[in-house]
């Protein structure tokens, strides 16, 4: 029997859900942590769409979320953390003000447009039933959840965009520390192989196979301005390492390298980049050691949701433009 591949949930206390709607192109996923964990934020891009991200501050009260959720549907996504707001209140989880527990749910959503239905997003519903759908075991990737409509590659448009998705991945440090990432990629740039630089998915070549490289299309071949606001990449990164509020916001700031390392250009004026950080549990860790493979974890989680992706509605995905080639 194959082992299970890597993913976020091998951190215990972790659960991931997908709500998913493959004829509008959309969907939602929550990363679930009942319990309760550390978290802190970082958002690079200039077009976000966010929820309680002033809340994960290090100087301000409340320490622990109890679910992130990342959606598709522009801002109306958002509203599908409503529904698991409600998941984690029939249950009895929130922080306690003394009056009534209430779920800490920060969201980030990424913009799809253009990709089905303009008219269909998630809602309340939507993030209710990830929440039922949440588990343990292995975490579904490519054209699930939030990456269902996600795209990558449109400096042309999305005529000559590739099909991108949702990845996951995890590794393992020293002294029993886990790092795990779960990011949804739908950036205007490419992404590459960070070993390489080699382009896996991104802006395809309008005259033949191949692509176009959409960094030398900025710099001198481009000659229209981009398409609008209709990308971003956001995810969660998370550890089993016992981190304070203020360190794991340094984990997150960390975790963008990986971002870097594979979406080219990334963090531009069109993208809404966002990573969360969670820390559970009572290892041990270095700082610097897990926001080091934090962003290790996300660049895996990058190339994942491009290789994991299908065809959707039109837009290849890189396997089958590699099976042409």
């Amino acid at each position: 029997m194959n082992p299970r591949p890597p993913s976020i949930v091998d951190i215990p206390g972790i659960r991931v859900g997908h709500w998913t709607d493959l004829e509008a192109a959309t969907g939602c996923t929550v990363v679930l942590c009942e319990a309760g964990a550390v978290a802190g934020v970082d958002v690079r891009g200039a077009a976000p769409g966010t929820r309680e991200t002033d809340l994960l501050r290090p100087d301000n009260l409340v320490e622990r979320v109890h679910a992130v959720v990342l959606s598709g549907g522009s801002a109306f996504g958002l509203a599908a953390a409503d529904g698991v707001m409600r998941y984690l209140a029939e249950r009895g989880i929130g922080y306690d003000t003394g009056v009534a527990r209430v779920p800490i749910i920060p969201a980030a959503i990424l913009i799809a447009r253009g990709l089905g239905r303009a008219d269909a997003w998630p809602d309340a519903e939507a993030g209710y039933a990830a929440c039922l759908a949440a588990a343990g075991g292995p975490v579904a990737e490519g054209n699930v959840g939030a990456g269902t409509g996600a795209t990558v590659g449109k400096l042309l448009g999305l005529k000559w965009a590739t099909k991108a998705g949702l990845g996951t991945s995890s590794l393992r440090i020293g002294q029993g520390v886990i790092v795990g990432a779960l990011v949804a990629v739908n950036a205007l740039g490419d992404v590459v192989n960070p070993a390489t630089g080699a382009i896996l998915a991104g802006t395809r070549r309008p005259d033949g196979p191949g692509f176009a490289d959409s960094v030398r299309l900025l710099q001198g071949n481009l000659t229209h301005r981009p398409p609008g606001l209709t990308n971003t990449t956001i995810g969660v990164v998370a550890t089993n390492a016992r981190l304070t509020k203020a360190q794991i916001s340094v984990v997150a700031r960390m975790a963008q390298a990986g971002i870097a390392r594979t979406i080219r250009p990334a963090h531009t004026l069109l993208d809404g980049d966002a990573l969360f950080a969670l820390s559970f549990g009572d290892v041990p860790g270095d700082v610097t050691a897990v926001g080091s493979a934090a962003a290790e974890a996300v660049a895996m989680a990058v190339v994942r949701a491009v290789q994991a992706a299908e065809t959707l509605l039109g837009v290849p995905a890189s396997r089958d433009l590699m099976r042409e080639t």
